[in-house]
């Protein structure tokens, strides 16, 4: 059977994907990477691929989607297949940039005690921003990383892959989401427009969380993918 990798975004790790577990392990040996180690995205794409399979379907999310493009550039002839899932090429802004020097600033002076309520709302659709089981879920996450991956995960510095996205050659799904208030719709449709094997889909009715929010759809999506990409 398949090898399928898993990348989870900011402040997350392998339980986002506990909703779609049992679907996803039908059609793929199941694998999640660890990106709370490393603060650049070159040496989190090196950990990822000195622990994977030596052939597998890749797919990142959010923050894992800039690994992921990272990982496919540099070992091409391993990745059989790409899924960039609610997340981006863009490089990070200045605005970003400043904002993110502050938090890291405040957060080397004091405790961490997990994410903030309105970074966790704000990561959901609106309808579910007050959904108590999917915040603590979150939040869960968030704390079993910890302040030392916080800080890395802040100080990593996303200088953007747009001008090389035509060097992916895989079969490529790109996963947007209509109400994602972190990564936007047009984000994912510059890199279809790039990748020249892309297939682009886009979940209604949903935020950035697509794993969490809409897991069987998302499977859905990944399963129906693979089927007609012959992987």
């Amino acid at each position: 059977m398949r090898d399928l990798v898993f990348l989870p975004g900011f402040m997350l790790n392998a339980s986002l994907w506990d909703d779609m577990h049992g679907d996803l392990a039908t059609v793929g040996n199941l694998h999640f990477g660890d990106l709370g180690q490393d603060a650049s995205i070159a040496a989190m794409a090196d950990r990822v691929l000195s622990t994977a399979p030596e052939k597998f379907v890749l797919f990142g999310f959010s923050m894992g989607g800039f690994v992921a493009q990272a990982i496919t550039l540099k070992a091409p002839e391993r990745v059989l297949g790409l899924g960039l899932l609610n997340t981006s090429s863009r490089p990070q802004s200045e605005k970003e940039s400043a904002g993110t020097l502050a938090q890291i600033a405040l957060a080397e002076k004091t405790p961490f005690k997990g994410l903030t309520s309105r970074a966790l709302a704000s990561s959901l659709h609106p309808d579910r921003s007050t959904d108590q089981g999917l915040l603590q879920r979150l939040q869960a996450m968030a704390l079993a990383n910890g302040k030392e991956v916080f800080l890395r995960q802040l100080s990593t510095l996303r200088d953007g892959s747009y001008a090389d996205l035509h060097r992916i050659t895989c079969p490529t799904l790109i996963v947007a989401s209509d109400a994602d208030r972190l990564r936007t719709v047009e984000e994912s449709e510059e890199m279809a427009q790039r990748i020249p094997a892309a297939r682009f889909e886009i979940v209604r009715d949903c935020g950035h969380m697509t794993p969490m929010e809409k897991p069987e759809e998302l499977f859905r999506i990944i399963r129906d993918w693979i089927a007609s990409s012959r992987l």
